[in-house]
């Protein structure tokens, strides 16, 4: 899954009128910061110098450095970016495993969003930024068990949100709580867990998952 908040290439420019441009460029500044030093050493005065934007600005529209990771996110959040289509619910899954490995598997690329995650156990707002940025992500994800019902390959009664939610789980484990390291073969082992899942209804109910065939169990 593509969490595209990466900091920004060095001379990059963004496109817009000027409060869009504005906007990006303190958005570039906090992920610059965010990735270099973390959330707590991240100030004001440092997203005034890196984004050319003043001060009194930055306090008038944002109000602290809050204000503006919690901004940050949300642009971060308004992409275009779409779940992948492999055309089987497999591929997919398996693709979706793997953009979180690839996102996070190289330091340069990993440090930004890694320094939302902590912010978010600092910052009420940036954790309330990060909820709604994975929120959507996942809302997007849905996608592919929607196509997988189409195609027969998932119940119609399927939780397409804990499906997708399910893939990414194991690997965030990793990668925030026990620090351990994450590979592509661990990508596709999680993906390869809940297609495994899907096709014993583990997803479509508690009583219609008993047997693994959709009918609610005499135990039920």
């Amino acid at each position: 899954m593509n969490d595209s908040i990466e900091a920004p290439a060095p001379g990059s420019r963004r496109p817009g009128g000027r409060t869009a441009r504005t906007r990006a460029a303190v958005r570039d500044a906090v992920l610059t910061g965010l990735a270099e030093h973390g959330y707590p050493a991240l100030t004001v005065e440092y997203v005034a110098e890196h984004s050319g934007v003043h001060k009194t600005t930055l306090y008038r529209r944002w109000g602290d450095v809050e204000g503006m990771v919690a901004d940050a996110l949300d642009l971060a959040g308004e992409d275009a970016w779409t779940a992948p289509d492999t055309g089987s619910l497999a591929g997919d899954l398996r693709a979706l495993a793997r953009e979180v490995v690839e996102g996070f598997g190289d330091p340069v690329r990993a440090a930004a969003p890694t320094a939302f995650v902590g912010a978010a156990f600092q910052s009420p707002r940036a954790a309330e930024a990060l909820h709604s940025f994975y929120g959507e992500r996942f809302r997007r994800c849905e996608e592919v068990v929607a196509r997988a019902v189409a195609r027969g390959e998932a119940s119609a009664a399927t939780d397409a949100g804990a499906v997708v939610r399910a893939v990414s789980a194991p690997l965030f484990l990793r990668l925030f709580v026990t620090r351990e390291p994450v590979d592509g073969a661990l990508a596709d082992q999680a993906a390869d867990a809940v297609l495994a899942a899907v096709a014993a209804g583990v997803y479509t109910g508690r009583d219609e998952a008993a047997d693994g065939t959709g009918r609610a169990s005499a135990e039920g």
